[in-house]
């Protein structure tokens, strides 16, 4: 079976070479862009955003994307049965994984919730549509780019629409690389926009090329006024390289997020919830996203001992994968988690207080380790590591060398503990803290990576007080 995927506005062509990506019996067609139809696209999509998305209002957008939001909710849509269909083929992931993913994610896109990307980063929503005043006095307005160019990675489904939607809320005309893992959902989203708001067509464009292709990332780069780009450390640094002085650059690289459980958390009540939801974490999407858990710290002195709650989790793993199974590895994948799985466990020959659980097939395996308070990143694939801890100001510095990959913990404490640990926390580089089970979905108005879903998008215009003064004298009716 082939399918096209990608999205082009209407530039006066529809002949395009093409890229095939092979998903086992499934065949996806991009179109590969030459570098003038490339600049055909540029152009129309910074012309048709400039005159019809920047003259609708924020409500009106939000009405828009809302929608189709909700078409990709409703399981009965065509749109959700192709994404129901297909994304498993492609990505690998289980039916069930991707539907309750799916779910998930797009809740965050719904009309309420983006009128709380809005209020969080701007307060007053109507600063995209005209002049507002301001407390300090005077008026300002926010104006989003011409062209944002969105460099997506990865192979999370749906995830490129959270940069994408972003633009979209502060009118700027979008153009979305997809990565080779997952090049569908974009698209998909994209023509549902079109055909929502058929005016919108020519605003926003979902394209492909060969990572690292300097003269398309050049051209385009230079031709857009904000670059945001998804990736691991070298690819950010690559295209950092392409990205003119005059340009802006988002890059948002590689995170490491784990949790943190209290001994208040562990009594025999408690702990089997808190084992499900931390296992939760886990599974969905094999910890590919930059907030699933690469380890859990387990505060000892509880009913329930750090040791046995490894063992909970690793039940709930176990029943996890017989519902969920795991996406099948490649060669590669398999290859190198057999070999840290085998030196895992031979270290527990010489090491005190360690044990290794988890199946002959290696669907998932959980670590537990007494004594070792190093903070060790997984090898990913429902691998998750256990360590036990006294105080947790005693494992603040193995924490703190990672600071500029911290991102998400999953915490279950007391109140009180929340917030003091949160202060700790904080200190040394972590930017978010949820609910185990919640960290691989993050709020509505997050701010991703400590910063701004939309404020890093924008730049605001003042009309400051003195110009309003001054501008009286010259208006008809002064005397």
């Amino acid at each position: 079976m082939r399918i096209t995927a990608g999205y082009i506005p209407n530039i006066g062509e529809t002949k395009f070479d093409k890229k095939i990506l092979k998903f086992q019996d499934l065949e996806v067609e991009l179109p590969l862009l030459t570098l003038e139809q490339m600049q055909r696209v540029i152009d129309t999509v910074k012309r048709e955003s400039a005159e019809i998305l920047k003259s609708l209002s924020v409500s009106t957008v939000v009405d828009i994307i809302g929608y189709v939001t909700e078409q990709f909710l409703d399981r009965s849509s065509s749109y959700r049965q192709q994404a129901e269909k297909l994304l498993p083929i492609v990505t690998g992931y289980d039916e069930e994984v991707i539907r309750l993913g799916l779910t998930s994610f797009l809740k965050t896109f719904r009309k309420h919730e983006l009128q709380r990307f809005l209020v969080e980063d701007l307060g007053n929503p109507l600063l995209l549509d005209h002049f507002q005043p301001r407390a300090k006095g005077g008026f300002s307005k926010a104006i989003g780019p011409e062209l944002i160019t969105h460099v997506w990675a990865g192979n999370v489904p749906a995830l490129p629409i959270w940069s994408f939607v972003s633009g979209l809320l502060v009118k700027a005309g979008n153009i979305g690389k997809v990565s080779s893992s997952e090049p569908l959902f974009a698209g998909w989203f994209a023509k549902a926009l079109a055909e929502a708001e058929p005016s919108l067509a020519n605003c926003f464009a979902v394209v492909w090329w060969k990572g690292g292709d300097e003269k398309r990332e050049k051209m385009i780069f230079e031709k857009s006024n904000l670059v945001i780009g998804y990736g691991n450390n070298e690819t950010l640094k690559a295209l950092k390289k392409q990205v003119p002085i005059t340009t802006r650059f988002l890059p948002f690289g590689h995170k490491v997020s784990f949790g943190i459980i209290s001994k208040s958390a562990l009594d025999a009540h408690k702990a089997w919830r808190i084992a499900h939801q931390a296992a939760l974490d886990v599974i969905r999407y094999d910890q590919q996203g930059c907030y699933s858990p690469h380890l859990f710290y387990v505060q000892k002195g509880g009913k329930v001992s750090p040791v046995e709650f490894a063992r909970l989790i690793a039940g709930e793993l176990e029943n996890f994968e017989k519902r969920y199974p795991r996406r099948k590895l490649s060669m590669e994948e398999s290859v190198a988690l057999a070999s840290w799985r085998q030196k895992e466990e031979m270290s527990t020959f010489t090491e005190t207080g360690k044990e290794v659980l988890g199946t002959s097939t290696h669907q998932w395996t959980v670590v537990f380790e007494e004594e070792e308070k190093v903070f060790t990143a997984s090898p990913l694939n429902r691998v998750i590591r256990v360590i036990s801890f006294e105080k947790l100001e005693d494992i603040l510095p193995y924490i703190k060398p990672y600071r500029s990959f911290l991102q998400t913990i999953g915490m279950a404490a007391t109140p009180k503990e929340l917030f003091h640990w949160a202060e700790l926390l904080a200190n040394v580089g972590v930017t978010r803290i949820t609910a185990l089970g919640k960290m691989t979905s993050p709020e509505a108005g997050w701010h991703h990576d400590g910063r701004f879903n939309l404020l890093d998008l924008i730049q605001m215009v003042d009309i400051e007080s003195s110009a309003i003064v001054d501008s009286e004298q010259f208006a008809p009716y002064v005397d």
